[in-house]
């Protein structure tokens, strides 16, 4: 996970998200750096537009929230619809908790 972190820190620096950048980041958080694990997630993010990725990470949940009002407005039981909210509630309070993160990433 500390990979992930020090490759989403080089992005919001600005910087190159490469082997080296990461091995840097994770050792100055005193972290052992593991090789192969740096260059599999370099390889795995080669072409992949991350600042894309993370604007659509966090458009999700909304449009999940958003939908939900609308399967209740057509019609739906009562009892369905209290259930929606149980969910609603429990979904908002996972994003609150979110959102504190989100903001650690910029």
């Amino acid at each position: 996970m500390e990979y992930v972190y020090a490759a989403l820190l080089l992005h919001s620096a600005g910087k190159d998200v490469n082997e080296d950048g990461i091995k840097t980041v994770v050792a100055a958080a005193g972290v052992a750096a593991d090789e192969v694990r740096i260059k599999a997630l370099v390889a795995a993010l080669d072409g992949v537009d991350i600042g894309k990725v993370l604007s659509q990470a966090t458009a999700m949940p909304v449009a999940a929230v958003a939908a939900a009002p609308t399967a209740a407005a057509k019609g739906a039981a009562p009892a369905a619809a209290a259930a929606e909210e149980d969910e609603e509630k429990k979904e908002e309070a996972e994003e609150s908790g979110m959102e504190g993160l989100g903001a650690l990433f910029g």
